[in-house]
């Protein structure tokens, strides 16, 4: 969805949720059990929001050495809950936060271990060790090793007892305080300081200082080759802290190194909000075609499906829609998915498949398919133009602007055969090209309903307060502007209206006249999040009553997400 693309390691550390975690254990190997209690504190901004502590029955009984060194005892955590039915608490206190934990592979392990050995999920959150973090920012000179008791006396802060809480709060104070150092690093976000633990490679070292001097600001960044040719281009809500990432260890893609290698200049646009980076990200892809970039290059190259103009008409795959939208679908990204539509609509509607052009006064020579029952034999005359028309041209036209039931229920009786006689294969692979026919319904109705509008205004709210402005015609976002906080949004609107650009209106029915496919989806998952609220708009927005997006419900239930990323694609 629009928005919610840009990587979360880009947040601000001061915006980061931590859950500062301590373990006390029987010792031993992670094997499921041996953790005799559990400290958690919670934090964000240096406020402390919540807590989670507790003594953990082990099942066996606690060494005398462990005793010694943590003071937990076995008959202490004898009336204490087993790890199994702390987990679940667990889980939730680390659902959206970062981990954080002194000498963190210790911690994990066992946590790992108790969620494979009793049927929960490890929710995989990333994790920060503050040992690793402290012996990459502390020199030798300042303290003489790691650990939690020698770092809590250095900063000053609250002392380690070997209990799970206390450890957790004097780790809190110790994760505060190595932050702060990192700030004069210039490590302001999570993804900056997961990158500074880890190595780097040398090209990356050496081309670091290509991502200075960028704005904190949402936009479009631009890697550059010496002679100016754009060599990849991408999308943030901070450019700044997005192009770090390039430089750090965790960028491990091959084409990315290459890029970098070959890269001498990045150039920053800034834009007023995520949704006119995502456009204009899509259109400099399309405009340059940068060879590190992958998707969204040829936008030009999709296939239509499209219902001919003859007496008899048949579908034809074609590159445009022409001058009668109307009787298209699409716009589909490959061949092999357009014609898994085109299989779909022939298997419920036995439209003529021969090239040949018809008369509907003369005799053709027929074929096979006429001679098999699998054609009405329009090629013989055995029926005329107007019940053609009325019982298989017509209710295709329906199924691609309206109504998809002409090709879905045929399809779904045959299925339901196919299924009975126990014809497994053959049932899912009809399955597969009637969901290809009903996304790139799904898919167009969505996109016409929206590039028919002359003109649509849209706001959402953001996070700290202000308005992001959206001026879309005809599905191409004209406009875009952003009202911070204590600016009417009004105000900005009206100062942005007149610099919009001007969209001359569509063919009647053409889904994407104005702008790509893509382009004008992304502007309708904006208008779609819930806090993106309309303010104006020329005419309805509306989809048809029984469209094919009624039908998003069965594809989940086939397992086949509507979703853009994997809607159409080869």
């Amino acid at each position: 969805m629009a928005g919610l693309w840009d990587d979360p390691l880009a947040l601000d550390l001061r915006q980061t949720t931590f859950v500062v975690l301590d373990l006390e254990t029987t010792g031993g190997a992670p094997d499921g059990g041996g953790i005799t209690e559990i400290g958690a504190v919670k934090v964000r901004g240096g406020e402390q929001i919540g807590k989670l502590a507790t003594l953990i029955n082990p099942g066996v009984p606690i060494p005398p050495f462990v005793t010694v060194l943590t003071g937990i005892t076995t008959a202490m955590v004898a009336p204490a809950p087993p790890i199994e039915e702390v987990l679940p608490s667990l889980l939730e206190f680390l659902q959206g936060a970062v981990l954080v934990a002194h000498n963190a592979p210790y911690d994990t392990g066992f946590l790992k271990a108790a969620c494979a050995a009793h049927g929960y999920t490890w929710p995989a959150p990333k994790v920060l060790c503050t040992a690793q973090l402290a012996r990459r920012v502390l020199q030798r000179d300042e303290v003489p090793n790691r650990k939690l008791g020698t770092l809590a006396w250095y900063f000053k802060t609250h002392p380690p007892t070997h209990r799970a809480f206390d450890d957790a709060l004097a780790t809190v104070d110790v994760l505060h305080a190595l932050i702060g150092r990192l700030g004069s690093l210039g490590v302001s976000s999570l993804g900056d300081a997961l990158a500074y633990l880890k190595p780097v490679t040398p090209t990356q070292r050496a081309k670091r200082h290509l991502g200075e001097g960028l704005p904190q600001a949402p936009g479009v960044y631009i890697f550059r080759a010496h002679d100016g040719r754009p060599l990849y281009v991408g999308k943030s809500v901070n450019i700044a802290t997005r192009v770090k990432t390039y430089f750090g260890s965790g960028e491990k893609r091959a084409r990315i190194s290459e890029m970098l290698a070959a890269s001498v200049k990045v150039d920053a646009i800034e834009c007023a909000h995520s949704l006119e980076a995502e456009v204009r990200e899509l259109r400099l892809i399309a405009a340059h075609a940068p060879p590190y970039n992958r998707r969204s290059k040829y936008p030009e190259r999709v296939h239509w499906i499209k219902l001919t103009q003859e007496a008899y008409p048949r579908l034809s795959l074609v590159r445009e829609p022409g001058t009668d939208p109307e009787s298209c679908l699409g716009p589909f990204p490959g061949r092999r998915i357009a014609q898994a539509a085109i299989d779909a609509v022939l298997e419920a509607l036995p439209l003529r498949q021969c090239t040949t052009k018809l008369s509907a006064k003369k005799e053709s020579a027929s074929c096979a398919l006429a001679e098999i029952g699998r054609c009405p034999a329009p090629c013989l005359l055995r029926i005329s133009t107007s019940d053609y028309e009325s019982t298989l041209a017509g209710p295709v036209r329906q199924a691609f602007r309206g109504d998809p039931d002409p090709v879905v229920q045929p399809l779904l009786a045959r299925m339901a055969k196919l299924s009975g006689d126990q014809r497994f294969e053959e049932a899912t692979r009809l399955r597969n090209r009637m969901a290809a026919f009903v996304r790139a319904a799904m898919r167009m109705q969505r996109l016409s309903a929206l590039t028919g509008i002359s003109e649509l205004v849209a706001a959402k709210r953001t996070a700290k307060g202000g308005w992001d402005i959206s001026i879309i015609r005809h599905g191409r976002l004209a406009a875009a502007a952003f009202a911070p906080p204590g600016v009417h949004p009004r105000r900005t609107l009206n100062e942005v209206w007149p610099t919009a650009e001007t969209v001359l209106p569509p063919a009647p029915g053409h889904p994407t006249p104005c702008a790509t496919a893509e382009e004008t989806e992304r502007i309708i998952d904006w208008l779609e999040l819930p806090e993106t609220r309309l303010v104006e708009t020329s005419a309805g927005w509306a989809s048809p009553a029984r469209g094919a997006i009624r039908l998003r419900s069965m594809l989940t239930q086939f397992g086949m997400s509507e979703g853009r990323g994997s809607v159409l694609t080869e």
